[in-house]
């Protein structure tokens, strides 16, 4: 059995926790993963099962691998979260914020959870996810200043390519993506969906 350690043990949905708060509640409970709408709603987040953790660790490790050669920004896992300008909380399964970004800001906010939307994120939709949370959740980011953004749908053998001021686009599997000026070079063999 997990618990989760509340102050005063009050309905989740009807305290308003401010920033180090919510991050005290985090690293309280570092087994929860823990993620916060923008009007302050705790949204606990499921684990994925060995699929969607392969997948997701595969997508991580291609950015990355890209990113060590290239050198222009930082790569971040699911673990990572990310204080957006609206006031959320989130934690996309794969992101990448550009260099001079990350260094803008102080070691306080780099240790804790950064006060930013990343350039470029990916979310992989497991068998529990909702695919209009995630729809949502992408269309979160765009609004929040992420550049670009996968959106990968395994039950759909497809992909939700998300470009901040351009309509979504939805391209079959297999395909190649391309990070195109966001991630300049990078480029993703996505197969078919087991």
């Amino acid at each position: 059995m997990t618990t989760l350690s509340l102050p005063l043990m009050l309905d989740v949905n009807a305290v308003q926790l401010s920033d180090e708060q919510f991050y005290q509640l985090c690293v309280t409970n570092p087994e929860m993963r823990v993620e916060r709408s923008a009007n302050g709603v705790l949204i606990v987040m499921p684990p994925v099962g060995g699929e969607s953790g392969s997948q997701e660790a595969d997508f991580i490790t291609d950015l990355n691998i890209w990113n060590r050669k290239a050198k222009l920004g930082k790569v971040f896992s699911s673990s990572t979260v990310f204080r957006l300008p609206n006031g959320a909380n989130r934690s996309p399964d794969a992101a990448w914020v550009e260099l001079s970004r990350w260094n803008a800001l102080t070691r306080e906010e780099q240790v804790k959870f950064p006060p930013l939307a990343p350039d470029f994120v990916i979310e992989l939709r497991s068998r529990t996810d909702s695919l209009k949370v995630l729809q949502d959740k992408m269309q979160e980011y765009l609004n929040s200043g992420v550049r670009l953004g996968w959106m990968f749908n395994p039950q759909a053998q497809e992909v939700e390519i998300y470009r901040l001021g351009q309509e979504k686009e939805i391209v079959a599997l297999p395909t190649l993506l391309k990070g195109n000026s966001v991630l300049p070079g990078f480029e993703l063999k996505v197969p078919q969906f087991a």
